[in-house]
């Protein structure tokens, strides 16, 4: 019996974009481990924050954040321009709501790099489109050597943040998925598992899909 002749392998199925959520507790990792995820993963893009806080060493303006005064944070939030907005560490942060708007309506997955309040937020506005990971250092004492490591805070900022982290940890029952960071290349292969499985999902598609030629 001749088999049924199947669409190409290329043939992808129109399905909505995702908007990809990485929470952590401040010093676990989750910076390190989205760079090397954009490198990784086909097709995923970074959701660019906006924050009132000043550039850290090695960060760009329009890479890492766009940097903006306190005047122009609120201007965009009084205007309805941010998905979500959080105040952090006496700095606010915001993400755009245009590019996650496009992101969903075109197709494409974006990935953003925001705090458990952010990504409250988030959900809340985009609840079928929105997948949430936590990324949860290996140890109290792990996370403890990551911030003093940095060598740019002062020891009552690092307290505040392991005080802060260890209330922070419990957020992760909120989340989708979560990954204990040990190993940076371990931790992207199972960020890149999660967008992979989360693209297949049928519930994602839009509209009728056929995958057999009639």
């Amino acid at each position: 019996m001749a088999s049924l002749p199947l669409k190409s392998d290329h043939s992808i199925p129109p399905r909505r974009g995702i908007v990809f959520i990485l929470s952590a507790p401040s010093g676990a990792g989750k910076t390190t481990i989205y760079r090397a995820a954009l490198k990784a993963i086909a097709d995923l893009k970074f959701s660019i924050s906006l924050t009132t806080r000043a550039p850290r060493e090695g960060e760009a303006d329009g890479v890492d954040y766009s940097f903006v005064s306190e005047e122009e944070f609120k201007r965009r939030q009084a205007s309805n321009e941010l998905a979500e907005s959080a105040r952090v560490f006496d700095s606010s942060y915001g993400t755009p709501r245009a590019p996650l708007d496009a992101a969903i309506a075109s197709g494409r997955d974006i990935l953003l790099d925001i705090d458990i309040q952010g990504a409250r937020q988030i959900r809340a506005k985009y609840p079928q489109d929105a997948v949430s990971i936590f990324v949860l250092p290996p140890t109290p004492e792990e996370l403890e050597g990551r911030l003093r490591g940095r060598g740019t805070e002062k020891e009552a900022t690092i307290r505040f943040r392991l005080d802060r982290a260890r209330e922070e940890v419990h957020a992760y029952k909120e989340y989708d998925y979560y990954i204990i960071n040990a190993e940076i290349p371990k931790s992207v292969e199972r960020l890149e598992t999660i967008v992979n499985a989360e693209r297949l999902k049928v519930s994602r598609l839009r509209g009728e899909f056929a995958p057999w030629n009639s």
